[in-house]
Order: C-alpha cells, then sequence, then structure tokens
C-alpha cells in the first residue's frame, strides 16, 4: 500500500472531506464490472484462448442466474477488448453472449513507444471494426452542435468506452514505458470517446492525483499525466457544447443547459480507493482497496460495503452512488473467482444491504449505461437511474 503513496493518498483524504452528503429516500447503487479482457495474455496460443472464452461465456449465465437488480436485469460485464489481441471469432462469440443481456464491448488498449498519429489511428481503425464486423459501440443521437463552439468529435457518430493497457494513460508511467504520447485524452475525445475507465490503479505508480471522484480531465501539453487533475462533475464550470439529454419516451430535451466545461476534455470514471481496515496486513496495517477482483483480492461481504461508503457520484446527486470495479477476466485463477462462488457472496451481499426497494435500489450497469446515469445525474434529472439508460449513448445495434 505504501507503493506512490504521495500520488494516491493526499486524494484520498480530499475525497474523505468532499464526501456526497447525508441522503433522505432512497439511494441507488450503480455498480458496473469492467473486464480487461485479455484472451491471449500470457502469449497462450489461438485454441486456448478460444477455448477460454468458450468456457467463460458457458459459464457466466448460470453463475448470475438467481439475481437481478431492481430494473429486472441480470449482473452484466463490459469487455474492454484489446485492439492488439483482435479475433473475429472471439468477437462474434462475445457477440452472442451480449445479445443475451449479459453485458457490452468496449476499447482497450496496449502501447509503447507510440505517436500521437499512431494512436489516432488505431483507435479509428478498431472502433470503426467493432462497429461494423461484430455490431459493438453505440452512437450519439440527437447533437446540436453550438456554432461558436468547435466540433468535439469526429465526423462518426460512434461512441465507445476506453481503458488504457497497462494504466498508462496520457504516459503516466515514470520511465515513460507502455504510451509514448502525452496527450491522449483529447484524442480519446476526438476520436468519439464518451469516458475513460482505467482508474484506479494504485499501487503503481501510474495514479492520478484524483482519488473516488469523477471528473472531466484534458491534457497538460507536452507533458504526461493529463489525468491527475480535473474538474470534479457537478461543477459546472463553464457550459459549452455537449448532447442534449432527451426524454426516453417523449422526446424532449431534459436538459436544456449544457453541463460540461468549453474545453471539451474528456469524462474520466474512477472506481473505489480506499483503506480496509477489515483486511490487515501483519494483523497491524490497512490493505490497499483498489476495487480489483482477482484470484488474490477476491469480492467479500466488507469489501462491497466499502466500495459504497466512498460515495463517489456527481456533487449535488448524494442519492446516487457510483461503484466501478475491474478485473482481468482471463486470467485463470480470476475467472475461477468471477464464475464461482466468492462472486456469489458479492452478489448476496448487494441485493442483501443495496437492493431493499426503500432504503437502497441495485442497478448492475455496462460502461456505456453507467456515463449515460453520469450524464443524468449530472442534469438533475428526475425518478429512478433505469430510465436514463440508453441515452445520449444508444445501445449497440446488435442489442434488440
Amino acid at each position: 500500500m505504501f507503493k506512490a503513496v504521495d500520488l494516491w493518498f493526499p486524494g484520498y483524504i480530499r475525497s474523505l472531506l468532499s464526501r456526497l452528503g447525508p441522503v433522505t429516500g432512497t439511494r441507488h447503487l450503480m455498480v458496473c464490472v469492467c473486464d480487461h479482457y485479455e484472451p491471449f495474455r500470457d502469449g497462450v496460443d489461438v485454441v486456448a484462448a478460444h477455448q477460454t472464452v468458450h468456457d467463460w461465456l458457458s459459464a457466466y449465465p448460470g453463475s448470475v442466474d438467481s439475481f437481478r437488480d431492481a430494473d429486472g436485469m441480470p449482473p452484466r460485464h463490459t469487455f474492454f477488448y484489446p485492439q492488439e489481441e483482435y479475433d473475429a471469432a472471439i468477437l462474434d462469440s462475445l457477440a452472442a453472449f451480449c445479445r443475451r443481456g449479459f453485458g457490452e464491448v468496449e476499447i482497450h488498449l496496449h502501447h509503447r513507444h507510440d505517436t500521437a498519429e499512431g494512436f489516432r489511428e488505431k483507435l479509428v481503425a478498431f472502433r470503426d471494426l467493432l462497429h461494423q464486423c461484430h455490431g459493438f459501440l453505440g452512437e450519439e443521437k440527437n447533437i446540436e452542435q453550438k456554432s461558436r463552439s468547435p466540433q468535439r468529435y469526429s465526423s462518426s457518430s460512434l461512441r465507445y468506452a476506453f481503458i488504457h493497457g497497462n494504466w498508462s494513460l496520457c504516459n503516466s508511467r515514470p520511465d515513460g514505458d507502455w504510451c509514448g504520447v502525452n496527450e491522449e485524452l483529447g484524442i480519446l475525445s476526438e476520436t468519439g470517446c464518451y469516458a475513460d475507465f482505467t482508474f484506479p490503479s494504485a499501487p503503481s505508480p501510474t495514479q492520478p492525483k484524483m482519488v473516488n471522484a469523477l471528473y472531466y480531465a484534458t491534457d497538460t501539453p507536452g507533458r504526461p499525466r493529463g489525468a491527475d487533475r480535473g474538474e470534479r462533475v457537478g461543477f459546472r464550470v463553464q457550459a459549452g457544447q455537449e448532447a442534449e439529454i432527451r426524454d426516453p419516451v417523449s422526446g424532449g430535451i431534459l436538459n436544456p443547459e449544457p453541463c460540461i466545461p468549453s474545453k471539451h476534455p474528456l469524462l474520466l470514471i474512477t472506481g473505489p480507493l480506499a483503506l480496509n481496515w477489515c483486511r490487515r496486513k501483519w494483523g497491524v496495517l490497512p490493505r490497499l482497496e483498489n476495487a480489483d477482483i482477482s484470484a488474490t483480492n477476491p469480492p467479500t461481504a466488507d469489501r462491497v460495503r466499502l466500495w459504497a461508503r466512498q460515495q463517489i457520484g456527481v456533487i449535488g446527486r448524494p442519492d446516487w452512488v457510483f461503484v466501478k470495479l475491474h478485473t482481468h477476466g482471463c486470467v485463470p485463477g480470476n475467472a475461477r473467482v468471477l464464475l464461482g462462488s466468492q462472486m456469489r457472496v458479492m452478489h448476496e451481499a448487494l441485493q442483501r444491504e443495496f437492493n431493499d426497494g426503500q432504503h437502497w435500489q441495485l442497478h448492475y450497469v455496462t460502461a456505456r449505461e453507467m456515463h449515460n446515469l453520469v450524464k443524468a445525474a449530472e442534469a438533475n434529472l428526475p425518478g429512478s437511474p433505469g430510465q436514463y439508460r440508453d441515452t445520449p449513448i444508444s445501445p449497440p445495434p446488435l442489442i434488440p
């Protein structure tokens, strides 16, 4: 836990002092599992990779069949699939799995010694490939550009979520490895990325100084680590260009005032980062909680409670709490946790403590849906979060 403590600990203290505040009435817990889904990890061959994916997708429905959220949705994964591991057969299998309502696919990328041009080309090519050949990725509808503002995105209406391989967003490793591009936030935004889901990464030194926050960040030209600082969602500094959020039934505009700062930074959705005093090292020191689900860090009921206690959300909407988890699902030991009894412990705790219908309602969401609900909370839209899952970013075409 002491690795890179100078990066994350001050931000953690600030997060304790700026929690969302007390709530009257029902609270809503949004839970998203972001899976760094790497079937060719550690150099496995094609046959082994295909078998891993087949076994994983076959076992998952039965592992979650008894769990549903307040909207009747099952637990789901967002598969952040690596561009450099493209395999058409695997992605077709994931598409069939997603059509059954168990998840969505977004973009993951490991690259090193890259250039801005190379990064952009990889993103655009993979974005279009996922959509055109496999039916992945949603689109942003009803965009009204402000004539006084430069266009935020490329001409494509495709939108995607992103996780940077090796946590190295904006060249954030001290040695500069596993990236090479300082100004990644702007390129992501320009190519249609609606949010980055890379962090937290502590105890890695790639961890940004913003902790337990939903925030907008911009590049620092010529310098790495653009994600270190940002504006927390809900401050509404200076309105600029942004898509309208529309009522899912009437189609009417629900947020006539745009609520993103004028420089069009990228939204970063981070997961819980905390000290876990229930799991002490040597019986004395607290362990670091970084929202990772793995064989060495399986989910437990006390971790579930700790995630919710961080109160990650939009300023002004303390009743909506966002929990973004991450895992590497194709690692065999992790897969046994994700598909076995330890994951059931997590879901049982979520159902028991955060889905009673009176004090809490639980919502299993994909990365796209979590982004949409952040935007709905930012616009202070009324009612249950469930009605805003599909706006402003629509579901991918493969989903009915």
